[in-house]
């Protein structure tokens, strides 16, 4: 693997910092649409609509699997096209979708297709997202010293989580005054400022001065990386789809506040320690962390107070925060710069594989078993990943 993962930083740290604020920003902004639904989602369906938990995890899951079609799509029209103009077809593309949540709202009355409408405005909203955060990372990858691609991949994804920890209690406001169809609104005006303030953000040309390697070399290089990040992104999607039903199942209030626990966590953690992969290597760090992950995965199986929960869910944040930027380092590491935007599209689709089938699986298991033993399995599979971050430590030292 080469040595630039684990490489001492070469430009000042602010540089950095400065040269991905518009992008991290761009994020931001675009994943508050997607955040406000998160928590309200669940509740919509089942409490509104009056559907199970497995029908909860469809449409949740429908995101992902969208996002999963799109994102080598994404990747490759980012080494393409250059991550910038990705990153433009993403607003657009969740606008839609707003729209479609307004008229999944309008046909309420028959819960069916209303349901149907919005699996469909969930689908969109996926295929947005991918080209947003896929695009972003690029567009990062492409401005920094290669050394810094595990800073890259953290900080952008810390907009990422910043604007679904903000935008939960903002969509649980909103969808408490004013039903699903404010949630609908927002996602489809929001966008559209967004981008307008994306058109005069710096545009690196894309790296096309080399021939690119193919498909098959980049997903050579990938697989074992995206599988360990599908793994500890079964323990996300707990949080991510199933953590307002568990407070809503216990009476805890707020319902939001298991994921901001977790999001809040995970942007701390990222903004201080956001260099730990590149200067560590991303298996030993990713290692580490998947196991601070899984204790708070247990925690929250286990809790019995609202407070204990909260505290296992911000332990799981932390967890993960450096779990899926260290195993992304050894993904990028095994790429040439020509084949970044193709190699985090892959491997972010085997997170989007953990999140399509996680969620109406743990669907299953809340319906079984209750809402306590979703996190219990999620820990025991998120652990799993801990024996891919070991062989790819072995690796690296051979």
């Amino acid at each position: 693997m080469p040595s630039f993962s684990r490489s001492s930083s070469t430009t000042p740290a602010p540089s950095v910092a400065m040269t991905l604020l518009p992008i991290m920003a761009a994020v931001l902004a675009g994943f508050v649409v997607i955040g406000a639904a998160l928590p309200v989602l669940p509740l919509h369906v089942s409490h509104h609509l009056g559907f199970g938990s497995v029908v909860v995890g469809v449409v949740a899951g429908a995101q992902f699997v969208a996002s999963l079609i799109s994102r080598i799509w994404s990747g490759s029209y980012s080494d393409t096209k250059g991550g910038k103009q990705a990153v433009l077809g993403g607003p657009v593309t969740a606008a839609v979708a707003g729209l479609l949540y307004l008229l999944s709202v309008a046909v309420e009355s028959s819960p069916v297709l209303s349901v149907s409408i919005l699996i469909v405005g969930r689908a969109v909203l996926g295929g947005a997202e991918s080209f947003i955060i896929t695009g972003g990372v690029a567009w990062g990858l492409a401005l920094v010293d290669p050394g810094h691609s595990g800073k890259v991949i953290a900080w952008v994804g810390t907009a990422m989580f910043a604007a679904l920890a903000l935008s939960g209690p903002f969509g649980t406001m909103l969808f408490t005054a004013y039903g699903f169809a404010a949630i609908g609104l927002l996602t489809a005006l929001l966008p559209l400022l967004v981008l307008v303030s994306l058109l005069c953000a710096p545009s690196p040309q894309p790296r096309m001065r080399k021939a690119k390697s193919g498909f098959g070399k980049v997903i050579g290089a990938v697989w074992l990386p995206g599988l360990g990040a599908a793994l500890a992104s079964i323990g996300y999607c707990s949080i991510l789809a199933f953590s307002s039903l568990l407070y809503a199942d216990h009476q805890w209030r707020p319902v939001w506040l298991g994921f901001t626990a977790f999001g809040a966590a995970l942007i701390v953690a990222r903004v201080v320690c956001g260099h730990v992969p590149d200067r560590f290597g991303g298996a030993k760090t990713a290692l580490l962390f998947v196991l601070v992950q899984s204790a708070g995965l247990l925690i929250m199986g286990f809790a019995g107070s609202s407070v204990i929960a909260s505290s296992g869910a911000a332990l799981a944040g932390l967890g993960y925060s450096l779990v899926y930027p260290g195993l992304g380092v050894e993904a990028v590491g095994g790429t040439s710069p020509e084949n970044r935007g193709l190699a985090m599209g892959i491997y972010t689709a085997f997170l989007d594989v953990a999140m399509a089938i996680g969620s109406p699986m743990l669907g299953w298991v809340a319906d079984q078993k209750g809402m306590s033993a979703v996190y219990i399995v999620s820990a025991v599979i998120t652990l799993c990943a801990a024996t891919i971050a070991f062989r790819l430590l072995n690796r690296t030292v051979s």
